[in-house]
């Protein structure tokens, strides 16, 4: 049901707080939003610990979202009265989802614990392992608008999760979550709040669009959806497409007279990438170290096996001795080459969805690679993390599998250092981008044409899925899951090789 238009939510209030423009463009130009940014997995695993967070305190009554404020808010009314005779007789329930409305501001607090018929106590659940600096902006609103509707505050907390919680045995509700006081500093912020709104509402309701400079707000505490918009008068300027800069440092270049990658040669102190990346943009070629290259090449020994892992990260632990959004390994792939020019050999590895992946994957990964082997990976903290976790995890199995750590070599390193530099790779060294600048055309090795999964985000969706999916479709998310890992070491497979013959012949040698 559609939200009933003309009103002012705590969404809006934190929106603000960013940069009170976004409150018009959400109103006038909603168009212009780039939804390529919406997580839905993390939309999901609010939604999810927002559920989960109700029954923390026993019982719980849920206000019906109709979005029809009026009635929710009366609705409320009634479970904050009928849980204050509850109290009376032992039988409190919490109410949640309860929606207060004073004048155009409207609030639905996540949690309301009730002490008497006009006394509250009010919880802001969050998903994050930590409480920010919003929440406190969240929570003063809230705490504003319970107040005006003529209730007293006696507390107002931030439930959030406990990052040092460890599963053992059942989920603890009680361990699983954190609560933070936040009393004092709401309570001194809802003074401002109506003020607050009021400036905010003339962004809102402006009749054209407002002026506001685009600076550090437009990433902080959150990218913005609108940055497409109201950076386009910049978006053309070099300094925003060099290597490692970012949209906020980038920025400030710009506002000290640093546009062009001329002026960044002159102006600033670079990295070897970005000096790398300047040449080649400004018509110089592609660049080469071989020196270098060729010391790096030399510490890759055969047979060498390039490794891969995918993950899930749950919000809320599955596996018995895991922490909340920890990485756990639920699949790896190998390549193995014999000597130069061989041809690959694969392996690879898919865990079960329902049981806990890690003790398979361990004896799977000892199995498949040699304790003393070398080893690639393209951005190894990743892989070496994950295996410290398991060796951490599995004692019998610590020294094969810290040999295996041990002997990983990253092979993004010729490229993050600048020893490569290719035109196509556009400022970047993600494989996603130098993959097909080192091996273009090439349709074995195009990720778009993988059926179901294609990037290390759905690889997470897609396993998660297993759990609900029908059992006659798990074979083939299986499927999915492991060509695309499998396209992963080969393409590790394929940048090594094109590396090697760079270190011979230069970057022009055609493939």
């Amino acid at each position: 049901m559609a939200r009933e238009k003309g009103y002012f939510s705590k969404s809006d209030f934190t929106k603000g707080f960013q940069c009170p423009k976004v409150l018009w463009m959400d109103a006038h130009m909603h168009e212009k939003f780039d939804k390529s940014l919406i997580d839905q997995a993390r939309l999901d695993a609010g939604n999810e610990i927002g559920d989960m967070a109700m029954a923390y305190f026993g019982k719980f009554v849920e206000v019906k979202q109709s979005f029809q404020f009026d009635k929710m808010a009366a609705e409320t009314a009634e479970l904050i009265a009928e849980a204050a005779r509850a109290i009376e007789h032992g039988e409190a329930f919490s109410v949640c989802e309860a929606t207060f409305k004073y004048g155009h501001m409207v609030c639905m607090a996540d949690i309301v614990r009730v002490r008497d018929a006009k006394t509250l106590d009010i919880i802001e659940v969050k998903s994050s392992t930590k409480l920010k600096e919003y929440h406190v902006n969240d929570l003063a609103y809230q705490t504003a608008v319970v107040q005006a509707c003529g209730y007293d505050v006696a507390s107002a907390s931030v439930m959030h999760i406990n990052s040092d919680y460890v599963l053992d045995g059942e989920l603890d509700l009680q361990g699983f979550f954190a609560i933070e006081d936040m009393t004092d500093e709401a309570k001194a912020r809802a003074h401002d709040v109506a003020r607050t709104v009021a400036d905010f509402m003339t962004y809102k309701t402006a009749e054209v669009e407002p002026e506001v400079e685009i600076g550090p707000q437009c990433n902080s505490p959150f990218a913005c959806g609108y940055q497409t918009w109201c950076w386009r008068h910049v978006a053309d300027a070099d300094i925003f497409s060099l290597a490692g800069m970012g949209r906020t440092r980038a920025l400030g270049r710009l506002n000290e007279g640093i546009s062009s990658f001329g002026d960044a040669m002159a102006g600033i102190k670079l990295t070897a990438l970005q000096r790398a990346q300047i040449t080649a943009e400004t018509g110089r070629g592609d660049t080469a170290n071989i020196e270098e290259l060729t010391k790096f090449l030399e510490g890759v020994t055969y047979p060498v096996y390039h490794l891969d892992f995918e993950t899930v990260q749950p919000i809320v632990p599955r596996y018995q001795g895991t922490k909340p959004w920890q990485q756990v390994p639920t699949q790896f792939s190998v390549h193995k080459v014999e000597a130069p020019g061989a041809s690959p050999k694969h392996a690879e590895f898919l865990a079960e969805h329902d049981a806990d992946p890690r003790r398979a994957i361990a004896e799977a990964l000892c199995a498949t690679i040699p304790a003393d082997a070398c080893v690639t990976a393209y951005n190894m903290g990743f892989e070496k993390g994950r295996i410290r976790e398991l060796a951490d995890q599995f004692p019998d199995l610590a020294d094969h599998l810290m040999g295996i750590h041990d002997g990983i070599i990253d092979l993004m390193v010729p490229f993050r250092s600048g020893w490569v530099y290719l035109k196509a790779m556009q400022g970047s060294y993600s494989i996603k981008k130098v993959l097909p600048a080192l091996c273009p055309d090439d349709p074995d090795l195009d990720y778009a044409a993988l059926e179901g999964v294609h990037n290390g985000t759905e690889a997470i969706i897609a396993f998660e899925q297993l759990d609900d999916a029908d059992p006659a479709k798990r074979p083939e998310i299986r499927e999915q899951l492991l060509r695309y890992c499998e396209l992963d070491t080969l393409a590790m497979v394929k940048v090594h090789e094109r590396l090697i013959e760079i270190a011979k012949h230069g970057v022009t040698k055609p493939i």
